[in-house]
């Protein structure tokens, strides 16, 4: 059964969005109930990207469904340190942002963490934040998110189990995660005042959300051994946890990733490609290679049960991973190939590849996006957003300046384009972190990167026409948060799917991108794809819809439905395709967490993909690129 892997409760939604519902639905059930009972709810409230969507439904509950707080006081969970109360990056100033400051909460009753004390002051005030929390009852629901390395709150690995509220230093993984807020690590603080692990256990009931790229840190939480290493492991002691997930963060936990061990299921060829190539690379050994004491000593007995002997097993799902291999990613022509991932007719095929950011495409995908032109495909790239924020300030005005410099030496008037960089040079010597460029700035910002997009295009070799900047209206916030996708950027996607009428479209499934551009992009395509379908435009129906990854995490092998095998030459001719992108070498302002440059991510999962398929018993390549399939 499931319980005797999950050691903590987990509710599993389809999306965040319906997660974050589900979280907000029990704060204003207790909320409720508390006032029926005349008493107040004490809350314990947690800040990062996490529970962005939960506040936004609270608040729409306030405002549309009369949800009070007045009854409510709130103790939030951590803060940096030092750092000014009203500055855009504390807690304090994220809290009022996102839930405070639209509610009807009495404000003495909010309690947040001061990161302005001095360090001899914040020792004793952490003692009577711990004494705040004791005399207003105890926390009656503490909301949690998880950090990638297990920590909770600002509870590092190695916090004791008997922590409490206090000054600890941050983790260097936790600085980088969370350098997208600062623009660059270095003005992440080091230190932060967080609740102890104690004090969190305290709670009466404990919510967790998690959601995308935490599958692994969850899995290892919810069904590994209690440590310290993984603070939250230590939840598994408290008696009423529950933690909330989305089907990816979800989909490291042992129910979803090995099925077969938690009872009966139905054994189909989906389901027996996962279970054998985990077993494979499991016990390093090829597929064919695989025996029946192999079977049966991990777990797949029922599958021998059910299907037989295993080296037909065996058979079949080699041949399932060998017919996924192909060098034609538009279908090969004049040839009846019903293994083959893609058709060979029509050909040459009208291809879309959607772009959430201006590279992309070449990031994700650039091997197999030049192999479709030079196989004769009409390809068209199509930049979802400007991409602006990923721009470096110092980019701006060495940009600038060249453009002075060209116009003096070709004696053009300069005294335009002077005072253009004259403010510039004011505007970002002024600038404070939190502060939105001018419209100019990020004008010219959204122009180095379609130079840049476009040179990539015509270093693939794309005709004049074939790229498209669409500048989608949802990105234009000028800060990281992005607008929620809109009717404006579904229309404009149906328009350009319409007037290229593609057989083959090819979209970033890469929902692991901490920012939530990726999610917002694919989701207006598959709305786009979906009303087209519906008002019966018929071209749509001999569309086929190929998902990339690559940029922040890439598809595990055995969901892998069409792989690009890539020489060496074709690795270093992608490198330099991801080159073209200067203003995201070296360091970009918000790369998530992981300090590699994107090309060396893409060449460092391209390779992993193609060795993965070679100790499965396949053909060893360079590297090769993973795309899965959307059926709609």
């Amino acid at each position: 059964m499931v319980d005797s892997f999950e050691k903590i409760p987990v509710e599993i939604f389809p999306t965040p969005k319906e997660g974050s519902q589900y979280a907000a639905g029990e704060i204003a059930k207790l909320i409720r109930q508390k006032q029926q009972e005349g008493k107040q709810c004490i809350l314990g409230l947690a800040t990062g990207s996490t529970p962005l969507s939960m506040y936004k439904e609270l608040v729409r509950l306030h405002k549309e469904e009369g949800l009070s707080f007045k009854n409510v006081i709130t103790f939030n969970l951590d803060e940096y340190y030092p750092i000014a109360r009203n500055a855009f990056q504390s807690y304090w100033s994220f809290m009022h942002r996102h839930l405070f400051d639209h509610i009807d909460i009495n404000p003495e009753n909010i309690h947040i963490p001061n990161g302005e004390l001095s360090k001899e002051e914040a020792k004793e005030y952490c003692i009577q934040y711990e004494k705040m929390i004791d005399d207003a009852g105890g926390i009656d629901l503490q909301i949690l998110g998880i950090g990638n390395n297990g920590h909770i709150g600002f509870n590092e690995p190695g916090s004791s189990i008997f922590s409490k509220t206090r000054l600890t230093n941050l983790d260097n993984n936790t600085r980088v995660a969370n350098a997208r807020e600062f623009q660059n690590i270095s003005k992440v603080p080091r230190l932060a005042v967080t609740m102890g692990i104690s004090t969190i256990m305290k709670a009466r009931r404990v919510l967790l959300m998690a959601w995308s790229f935490k599958a692994p840190i969850v899995a290892k939480s919810v069904e590994g051994y209690v440590t310290e290493h993984i603070p939250a492991s230590i939840l598994q002691q408290h008696n009423n946890c529950t933690f909330i997930l989305d089907e990816q963060s979800a989909s490291e936990l042992t129910r979803l990733k090995s099925p077969w061990l938690t009872g009966q299921i139905e054994w189909t060829p989906k389901m027996i490609k996962r279970a054998v190539v985990n077993l494979a690379l499991k016990l390093n050994k090829p597929v064919l290679s695989l025996t029946t004491v192999d079977y049966n000593e991990n777990g797949l007995g029922e599958l021998l049960v059910e299907k037989g002997d295993a080296y037909e097993i065996n058979l079949q799902v080699y041949y399932l991973l060998r017919d996924s291999i192909t060098g034609w990613p538009g279908g090969k022509p004049n040839v009846d190939l019903p293994t083959h991932p893609e058709r060979s007719e029509p050909y040459p095929k009208r291809v879309i590849i959607f772009s959430p950011h201006p590279d992309d495409d070449i990031i994700s995908m650039g091997g197999t996006f030049m192999r479709l032109h030079d196989q004769g495909h009409e390809v068209h790239v199509a930049y979802q957003t400007s991409g602006n924020i990923a721009v470096t300030d110092e980019f701006v005005t060495r940009f600038l300046d060249f453009a002075v410099g060209f116009e003096s030496l070709f004696n053009i008037n300069t005294e335009k384009s002077s005072k253009i960089l004259e403010d510039a040079q004011n505007f970002l010597s002024l600038k404070k972190p939190e502060q939105t460029d001018t419209p100019e700035i990020r004008a010219v910002k959204g122009l180095i990167r379609r130079a840049e997009a476009k040179a990539t295009c015509k270093y693939v070799g794309l005709p004049e026409g074939r790229w498209h900047f669409q500048n989608l209206p949802f990105y234009e916030t000028g800060t990281v948060e992005k607008k929620p996708m809109g009717e404006e950027d579904v229309l404009l996607t149906m328009q350009l799917l319409r007037e290229i009428k593609p057989q083959q479209v090819y979209c970033a499934g890469d929902l692991a991108d901490p920012h939530g551009t990726h999610k917002v992009c694919l989701d207006i395509v598959f709305e786009s794809l979906k009303r087209i379908k519906a008002e019966g435009d018929e071209w749509v129906n001999d569309c086929w819809i190929w998902l990339y990854k690559g940029a922040w995490q890439e598809w595990d092998i055995a969901d892998i439905e069409m792989a690009i095998p890539m020489s060496p030459d074709q690795v270093i001719k992608k490198r330099n395709g991801i080159f073209i992108h200067q203003s995201q070498k070296d360091s970009v302002p918000f790369q998530g967490n992981d300090n590699r440059e994107f090309w060396q991510r893409a060449e460092d999962r391209n390779s992993n993909t193609a060795n993965l398929y070679s100790a499965l018993g396949l053909t060893k390549y360079a590297a090769m690129e993973a795309f899965v399939r959307w059926k709609y």
